[in-house]
């Protein structure tokens, strides 16, 4: 999110671990196309040689996962989670942080107690990880603690995980 009320702040993909967002969605949407447009522009200028640069993430990306894939899925419009002042979930959505590895992300579906989030969780998941495919991320689906199911994400051409759960 911009981090002034006038809009004039660095922009800020949505993690899932911020306020749920408040101002104005036509104007957050073309910050957010912007942001994609200039990621794009990343790819294509350090891109390596003799490949498609716009299909892998760049080493931007790479070094800051957890911004690059939040960014992807919030572009490709599906819903962060929130949280309030207290760190209590407010919303329903996709929850963004690091993952245990360098360039890697994990990406969470979490909502306020009784949600159903839970039971959201496998499609959601699944759409997040087909918008992450469409930038270049792998994201490799895994069941956690309590049988809660996430995905790690990681730059394509580059997973070494221990396999889906």
């Amino acid at each position: 999110m911009s981090q002034d009320p006038g809009g004039k702040g660095a922009f800020e993909a949505a993690t899932g671990d911020g306020p749920p967002f408040t101002g104005d969605a036509e104007q957050r949407s073309r910050e957010v196309r912007s942001a994609l447009d200039g990621l794009r522009q990343i790819r294509r200028l350090t891109g390596a040689p003799g490949g498609d640069a716009g299909a892998v993430p760049a080493l931007w990306e790479r070094r800051q996962p957890v911004r690059a894939v939040a960014l992807a899925l919030e572009a490709a419009g599906l819903p962060p989670s929130a949280v309030d002042a207290d760190g209590a979930r407010t919303a329903t959505g996709y929850r963004v942080r690091a993952g245990e590895r360098p360039a890697t992300a994990v990406v969470e579906w979490l909502g306020p107690p009784g949600s159903g989030a839970a039971g959201q969780e496998t499609e959601a998941l699944t759409a997040c990880a087909e918008a992450l495919g469409r930038l270049g991320w792998e994201a490799l689906l895994y069941k956690g603690p309590r049988g809660r199911r996430f995905l790690e994400a990681e730059p394509a051409g580059t997973a070494a995980g221990p396999g889906p759960s």
